[in-house]
């Protein structure tokens, strides 16, 4: 099955909602005109029946339509961590190798920083990206001030320190930096 873009599932939806405001219109010309004339011949008759029947139809059809593009967009959302999520389990192999009894000191630090940086990798192709801060003036979008200091080596309104590293995901804050302010 294809899972589909949120592009896609908005079109969709408003062609939905489209193809049952035109039902409805037409569902309502056809009651006017039935109630303004009754049929005068049985052939006028078993047209308007087949129109009916066809117009059932069509709303059945929408209705299977609206479920199963439904049931798309629950699964795209249950779904949607899983590469990110596989590509972890290796960096959690890797830990686990890593931590093994067997391994001495200079390889396990090695072993280390090799897992951070394949993490660190992971979550590039993620969209995943660190906020600079250090030096930069702050900014209560990007930062979380949670300390200030008198300091020689930056003026005032500048980050002086990074507590905790703060991330963007595709261009949005998932995390401020909190951070030590200048005064």
């Amino acid at each position: 099955m294809r899972k589909m873009s949120n592009e896609e599932l908005k079109k969709q939806q408003e062609a939905i909602e489209e193809a049952e405001e035109e039902a409805k219109e037409k569902a309502e010309t056809e009651a006017e005109d039935k109630a303004e004339k009754e049929p005068e011949t049985e052939g006028e008759a078993v047209e308007e029946e087949a129109l009916n029947t066809k117009y059932l139809r069509l709303m059945a059809d929408f209705q299977n339509y609206k479920r199963r593009t439904e049931k798309e967009k629950n699964d795209i959302y249950a779904f949607a961590n899983e590469k990110i999520v596989s590509e972890l389990l290796n960096v959690i192999d890797n830990f686990d190798r890593s931590l093994d009894p067997g391994n001495d000191g200079d390889s396990f630090v090695e072993g280390m920083n090799l897992i951070f940086k394949q993490l660190q990798g992971v979550l590039e192709k993620a969209g995943v990206v660190e906020i600079e801060a250090l030096g930069q003036d702050f900014d209560p979008n990007f930062h979380h001030a949670v300390l200030t200091e008198d300091s020689a080596e930056y003026e005032s309104g500048k980050v002086t320190a990074v507590l905790q590293k703060g991330y963007l995901l595709n261009n949005k804050v998932i995390r401020p930096s909190m951070v030590k302010v200048a005064n």
